[in-house]
């Protein structure tokens, strides 16, 4: 791979792939709507070209993809848009990877796997989503293999690390670096599993520089499980915040859905804060190596350090 193109470069998993690919040594097109975002991410990195778009125009992807050999996929929309607007923006971005003749490495949720039943899930796990959104997950990806594209398809738990500003956890470390009551989706009590996204970027960047793993689904878990308890403790450690988390509920979500169509989406996936899935990485240390694994302290020390300089800006 000599060049690449980021979608949803502005996003938390799309920067960490710019700068895991950048540090490599590749030529980087970083792609998003947002310019000046990308401008104040990017604009000291080498070998990073910013180019801005949408995806739902075709001659906006195919004008970036010129010459790329890995597109990247990592953008997302709001829930209420997902039925029929992903699927489509998924195949203008498979056009433009048949056009380029270019491989595709897809940024992908664990929604499509349903329940687990409290078992750690590896690729091999049947997926039989229960929701509309799993659904949905499952249905572009079989889209994509079907297409004639070589892609990888890498499964990741919740997010967080720096620039991640659309995940649940994301919005108790707001508030906390803030010094204010905060918010914890899900019962604190239950352990879960989260990523550092500059790990995430290390091993899809791995998995998309090996021929071998085109064609398969891969598995990318986090450090280890941890309860909202302890992430709170950590994060206090860090900051000098010492207000009260509160936890938020199923119902207190449906709630808010009567104002918010985003949040109304939302209450299918409350299943995973209470049944929380957990991804099985052992397919990618068999093929790959270690797993890049930050434990959760320094993990979340880099991204309370980014939050702060963002919020000096």
């Amino acid at each position: 791979m000599k060049k690449a193109l980021v979608l949803g470069a502005s996003g938390g998993m799309g920067y960490s792939i710019v700068r895991e690919l950048s540090y490599r040594g590749m030529e980087v097109i970083a792609f998003a709507r947002n310019r000046p975002k990308l401008d104040r991410l990017f604009n000291d990195f080498p070998n990073v070209q910013i180019r801005t778009g949408d995806l739902s125009v075709m001659e906006d992807i195919q004008m970036a993809a010129k010459g790329v050999d890995v597109i990247f996929q990592a953008a997302n929309i709001p829930y209420a848009e997902w039925e029929g607007n992903l699927g489509r923006l998924m195949e203008n971005i498979v056009s433009a990877a048949q056009s380029q003749s270019a491989k595709l490495a897809i940024v992908e949720n664990i929604y499509a796997y349903g329940r687990s039943s409290g078992n750690k899930v590896k690729e091999t796990f049947p997926k039989n989503p229960h929701t509309k959104k799993g659904r949905i997950r499952l249905e572009i990806e079989n889209f994509i293999k079907k297409s004639e594209v070589d892609a990888v398809i890498a499964h990741f738990p919740d997010f967080y690390g720096p620039n991640v500003e659309n995940s649940i956890l994301h919005y108790t470390l707001s508030s906390m670096v803030k010094n204010k009551n905060a918010l914890y989706v899900g019962n604190q009590q239950t352990p879960r599993e989260f990523i550092f996204t500059p790990d995430g970027g290390k091993a899809i960047v791995n998995l998309a520089m090996n021929d071998r793993t085109y064609g398969q689904n891969w598995n990318i878990p986090g450090h280890s499980v941890i309860t909202g308890e302890e992430l709170i403790k950590e994060i206090r450690e860090i900051t000098p915040c010492k207000k009260r988390v509160y936890t938020v509920s199923k119902s207190m979500i449906r709630l808010l859905g009567l104002f918010d169509r985003n949040m109304r989406e939302a209450v299918e996936m409350y299943y995973l804060n209470e049944e929380p899935v957990v991804l099985d990485g052992e397919k990618y240390e068999t093929a790959i190596g270690p797993l890049p694994r930050t434990p959760y302290k320094d993990g979340l020390r880099q991204t309370i350090h980014f939050m702060r300089n963002q919020i000096q800006k």
